[in-house]
């Protein structure tokens, strides 16, 4: 897979500049887990930036979310384990994680917008001073990001990390692209 051709089709296929915004932070995040873990920074890389590829195409319809991405992610050269990712990283389909990858996805996906809100409720809005307690602090606040999966980024355990590391991790990934991310 090229990055500049499956980057195109992203932006071919996604409108809504915060949801491209979200799946560049979901690549740089499953590509730092794919090195903590001894993983393929590329395979791991490209399932987070195609990850949503389809929710315009879909029209936001949950039962074919992920079907269709999964999909076009093979078309632009996926693997069946990156197809597999995708498909199951939406809960609504009832396909169960079962590879580190599948888990990795499925994890990564919602703490990306924890991150986000974490970062856009600072004074500055910015990605730079924030700190991983911070996002930790804010996790445990339930009506803060309401629609953010606690229990679904809580599932880093099944990859062997435990939240306040799977967190840091994440916030230092996606720090590298904050101009990227408007943060």
């Amino acid at each position: 897979m090229n990055r500049k051709e499956v980057l195109e089709s992203v932006r071919e296929n996604v409108g809504n500049k915060n949801l491209v915004k979200h799946m560049l932070a979901a690549e740089v995040v499953m590509r730092a887990l794919a090195r903590r873990l001894g993983e393929d920074e590329e395979e791991w890389g490209f399932t987070g930036l195609l990850h949503d590829i389809d929710v315009e195409l879909t029209e936001g319809d949950m039962k074919a979310h992920s079907k269709l991405g999964a999909d076009l992610a093979r078309e632009l050269g996926a693997s069946e384990a990156m197809a597999h990712a995708i498909l199951c990283h939406n809960q609504a389909h009832g396909v169960p994680c079962e590879t580190r990858l599948d888990k990795a996805l499925f994890c990564v996906d919602p703490l990306t917008g924890l991150i986000t809100a974490a970062a856009l409720v600072r004074p500055d809005k910015k990605l730079a001073g924030l700190t991983a307690k911070s996002v930790v602090k804010r996790f445990k606040e339930k009506g803060f990001a309401a629609g953010v999966d606690r229990e679904q980024i809580s599932s880093c355990r099944e990859l062997g990390l435990e939240l306040g590391e799977f967190i840091e991790l994440g916030l230092g990934a996606v720090r590298g692209i904050a101009s990227d991310l408007g943060l």
